[in-house]
């Protein structure tokens, strides 16, 4: 019978031939893109070291409660998340100073439902609502600084950041509901279910950022060079006709 071993395990085997994938996605763009993109490359490298870590029974923490926290996960999320909302950021050229504070607000997200899954209630509700309120922050600062700013870049870049955006925002949307549903929470998702689910997401939210990161700007760059050579084919017939 499949269990919670099983579930780490091929969440282990995502992240791995994820990272493989996007570690050679990244050569295919253009050296002044592949600082930013090879950070999408390290996101499931860190998640299958935590997975790995999981699958062979390691981070286990057993609350008061008598349900189990896994502390590599909730390492995971605290190194990976803010890198997926740095590198959203840093796709319409964000200050660092945006970049900190959304990283920052991502991290306090973690931070907040970690200790939360760890304590009873209403702690753990009141922690809970705490981490939410910071991942609205984060949201609201995807919808409005770095929306400005993408308003400023070109067709291409803006689409891929509003891409990214959604992207996340929707997957990352998910997390929240399975922290209520788990144990952590009114219990009505056991920690095997909901470690099934968990492992989905997270290599569908991890390998699938990059993979979109990595086309995009491989399309732009493909794009850029026909548009290039068109150019000079038109100058050149010119040049000839003269």
């Amino acid at each position: 019978m499949l269990g919670i071993t099983t579930w780490f395990t091929i969440g282990t085997l995502g992240m791995v031939v994820g990272t493989v994938m996007l570690a050679y996605g990244v050569t295919l763009v253009p050296t002044e893109r592949r600082r930013i993109l090879a950070l999408t490359a390290i996101v499931p490298g860190i998640a299958a070291v935590a997975y790995g870590a999981m699958a062979i029974g390691l981070g286990g923490l057993t609350t008061a409660s008598g349900s189990v926290v896994y502390v590599p996960r909730y390492v995971d999320w605290l190194l990976t998340t803010p890198i997926h909302v740095a590198v959203i950021a840093l796709v319409v050229g964000a200050s660092t100073a945006l970049v900190a504070r959304l990283a920052t607000l991502q991290a306090l997200t973690v931070v907040f439902g970690f200790v939360g899954a760890t304590l009873s209630a209403p702690l753990n509700w009141l922690l809970y609502l705490v981490g939410s309120v910071c991942f609205a922050a984060v949201v609201y600062l995807l919808f409005t600084d770095a929306e400005a700013l993408a308003a400023e870049e070109s067709d291409d870049v803006a689409s891929l950041f509003r891409k990214l955006r959604s992207f996340v925002v929707v997957l990352w949307l998910v997390y929240p509901v399975i922290w209520v549903l788990a144990p952590a929470g009114v219990g009505l998702m056991d920690t095997e279910t909901s470690a099934l689910v968990v492992t989905y997401i997270d290599v569908v939210a991890k390998v699938g950022f990059g993979l979109i990161a990595i086309n995009d700007f491989a399309s732009m760059a493909a794009a850029s060079d026909e548009t290039a050579e068109v150019d000079a084919a038109v100058g050149e017939g010119a040049a000839t006709a003269d």
